[in-house]
């Protein structure tokens, strides 16, 4: 699972970066403390839907593509 954790931080990361925005911008908006933010972003956290979908909708992209595709 921390595999998985790990492989959606890294998209988070590479979606706010593409975007030019701050990780602690993207963590006020998102209404998410900003350590905690880091630790979605390094994949020390598995976060809830609702997570996903705020930082989504600050990114201005669709849910489905933070989700990452992993082999078995």
């Amino acid at each position: 699972m921390d595999k998985l954790a790990k492989a959606l931080g890294e998209l988070i990361r590479a979606q706010r970066k593409a975007r030019r925005i701050s990780q602690d911008a993207l963590a006020l908006s998102c209404n998410i403390d900003r350590s905690y933010m880091g630790r979605i972003e390094r994949g020390e956290v598995n976060i809830t839907v609702e997570k996903l979908y705020r930082i989504a909708n600050e990114l201005a992209c669709d849910p489905a593509c933070l989700l990452p595709q992993l082999s078995e």
